[in-house]
C-alpha cells in the first residue's frame, strides 16, 4: 500500500500544481502561455511513448497533431459537426492513418525510419496547403468554435487551463502505468535489442505498431485542443519546423522520461520568448540545442539533473569517509 500511495503522488503533486497555478495566474496572456505548454507535453509525451522507449525515431509527427486540428476544424466549421463529436473522428482518422502508415515505415529502422516518418509529414502538410476548399489553404482556416460544454464557454483563460493540464495530467497517469506495465517492458526490450527482444518471444512489429498508433492519437488529441484555443489554423503550424521542436522537447527533456516531456516542453515553449531577436534562425537554435545536449547530456536534462546530483552525493560521501 505505501509503495502505491508513493507512486501516486508526484500526479498529487501535479495535480495540486495544476489548481494552484491556475487559480494564482489571471493574466491572461500568461495563462494562454501556460495552456500552450501543456499541449506541447501532451505532444512531447507521445513521442517520447514512441522514441524514448521504443527507440523509434520520427521526423513527421506534426502531421498527427495537423490531422487532429484540421480534421477537427473542417468538421466543427464547414459541416458545423459538434467539437466533441468531432474530436473522437479526429483521433480515429489519426489513428487509422498511423496504422495505415505504420505497417510499411515500420520495417525500416534508424535513419531510414527518420526518412520515411519525414517524407509522411511533407505529404501530410502539402495536402494541408493544396486542399484550400476544406483547409483554407497556405491562408488557413478561420472560424473554428469555441469548446462549450452546455452555455459555458470554455475560450481561451483559466477554463480552458484546466482542461488541457487535467487531460495532460490524465495522459501522464495513463502513460506511467503503461511505462511500468509489461508491455512498458517490452518496449525498453525493444529499445535496447529488437533482434534480442524478437528471441524472447516479444512481437515486436506488433507492439511497433501499437506505440505508434497510441504516440499519434496523443498528438492528434494535442492538436484538436490547440485549434479549439486559437480558433485559427494553418499548414505552417504543422511543418517540418514543428516535428523538429517536438523532437528536440523529447531529447532537451530526456528520453524515456515521461517528466521530461513536461520540463521539455515547457523550456522550448519558453525560449522562443526570452531569445525572440533569434527569431529567424529558430532552426539553428534548435539544430545547436540538439547537438550540445547529444553530445553532454545525452539522456537529457531531467536525467543529467538526476546525475549531477547523484555524483555530488556520491562524492561528498567518499570525502566524509576519507577524513573519517
Amino acid at each position: 500500500m505505501a509503495l502505491g500511495s508513493a507512486a501516486r503522488s508526484p500526479f498529487v503533486i501535479f495535480a495540486a500544481a495544476i489548481v494552484l497555478v491556475g487559480a494564482g495566474v489571471s493574466n491572461s496572456y500568461y495563462l494562454q502561455l501556460l495552456t500552450v505548454i501543456g499541449i506541447y507535453t501532451l505532444l512531447a509525451l507521445g513521442l517520447n511513448m514512441l522514441m524514448g522507449y521504443a527507440g523509434q525515431i520520427s521526423l513527421g509527427h506534426a502531421a498527427f497533431y495537423g490531422l487532429g486540428a484540421y480534421t477537427s476544424a473542417i468538421l466543427t466549421t464547414h459541416f458545423h459537426v459538434s467539437p466533441w463529436l468531432a474530436l473522437p473522428l479526429a483521433l480515429l482518422l489519426s489513428a487509422g492513418v498511423a496504422f495505415l502508415v505504420g505497417i510499411p515505415t515500420l520495417k525500416l529502422s534508424g535513419y531510414y525510419l527518420g526518412m520515411g516518418t519525414l517524407g509522411f509529414g511533407m505529404i501530410i502538410n502539402v495536402l494541408f496547403r493544396e486542399w484550400s476548399s476544406m483547409t483554407g489553404g497556405a491562408s488557413g482556416l478561420v472560424g473554428i468554435p469555441p469548446l462549450a460544454w452546455g452555455s459555458f464557454v470554455l475560450s481561451r483563460g483559466r477554463a480552458y487551463f484546466y482542461l488541457v493540464w487535467l487531460t495532460t495530467l490524465a495522459c501522464f497517469v495513463l502513460c506511467e502505468r503503461l511505462v511500468n506495465s509489461r508491455i512498458g517492458r517490452a518496449l525498453r526490450a525493444i529499445h535496447d535489442s529488437e533482434r534480442a527482444a524478437t528471441a524472447v518471444g516479444v512481437d515486436t512489429s506488433r507492439l511497433k505498431l501499437g506505440i505508434f498508433v497510441f504516440s499519434a492519437v496523443l498528438a492528434a488529441l494535442a492538436g484538436f485542443l490547440y485549434a479549439h484555443l486559437v480558433s485559427f489554423i494553418s499548414p505552417s503550424s504543422f511543418d517540418f519546423l514543428m516535428s523538429v521542436r517536438i523532437v528536440t522537447m523529447v531529447a532537451v527533456g530526456g528520453m524515456a522520461s515521461i517528466w521530461g516531456s513536461l520540463l521539455g516542453a515547457s523550456l522550448l515553449t519558453l525560449l522562443p520568448e526570452w531569445l525572440h531577436v533569434f527569431a529567424e534562425y529558430e532552426m539553428v537554435v534548435y539544430g545547436l540545442l540538439l547537438m550540445v545536449i547529444m553530445i553532454f547530456l545525452p539522456q537529457g536534462l531531467s536525467r543529467g539533473v538526476i546525475d549531477l546530483f547523484a555524483q555530488r552525493h556520491l562524492l561528498s560521501s567518499l570525502a566524509k569517509r576519507l577524513k573519517g
